[in-house]
């Protein structure tokens, strides 16, 4: 399926703040070092075309976490500080659409469109990428737009931040979300 302007999707900026490249704090190693340099540039289309933008901002209710309210991790990165007509979605779980009104946003906009990058795979894109589509949503993530953490398994074993990525992208591929990459999608837009 083919994205285009007409469909007006909106653009969902997952938990793109400070904190989350905390060294050492998410894990110890993350993949795709361009994705910032990705949703950049999906920002600016979006901005250009005048298409709905939304931001997500995660809220950590544990306190040490670096992206805890009243700490600097928790502010947006400073090449996406959303504009004044740019909602922010703040939550405090995976989900964007748990405890938040970013269902409701959506919907009374008439948008049927969104398309979803942000940090990190495994963790809030994936979580709000299944809610997105549960809820009725047409989405599409964007592959190179989206970053994972390494992880270590119940069994001790080491996974590589790009296998975590990779696993949860096949997870999500064609029963929750549309695949794409970035220039991709800025070529039909």
């Amino acid at each position: 399926m083919t994205l285009t302007k007409k469909d007006n999707p909106a653009l969902l900026l997952i938990d793109v703040q400070k904190g989350i490249n905390s060294p050492g704090y998410y894990g110890t190693e993350r993949n795709n070092p361009t994705a910032e340099k990705n949703i950049e540039a999906l920002l600016k289309k979006w901005r250009t075309e005048g298409l709905p933008i939304y931001h997500v901002k995660h809220c950590s209710t544990n306190p040490e976490s670096p992206l805890a309210k009243g700490n600097p991790g928790n502010d947006f990165q400073d090449f996406i500080v959303p504009k004044p007509n740019e909602p922010v979605i703040e939550k405090d779980v995976n989900s964007a659409f748990i405890g938040t009104d970013l269902r409701t946003q959506l919907e009374d906009a008439g948008i049927k469109n969104v398309v979803i990058v942000g940090l990190t795979t495994e963790h809030c894109v994936s979580t709000s990428t299944r809610m997105a589509s549960n809820y009725g949503f047409s989405v599409f993530l964007i592959e190179d737009g989206v970053a994972a953490f390494d992880k270590i398994g119940a069994n001790g074993d080491h996974y590589s931040a790009q296998m975590v990525h990779d696993i949860e992208i096949a997870n999500l591929k064609d029963e929750f979300a549309t695949i794409v990459q970035t220039e991709q999608l800025l070529d039909t837009l």
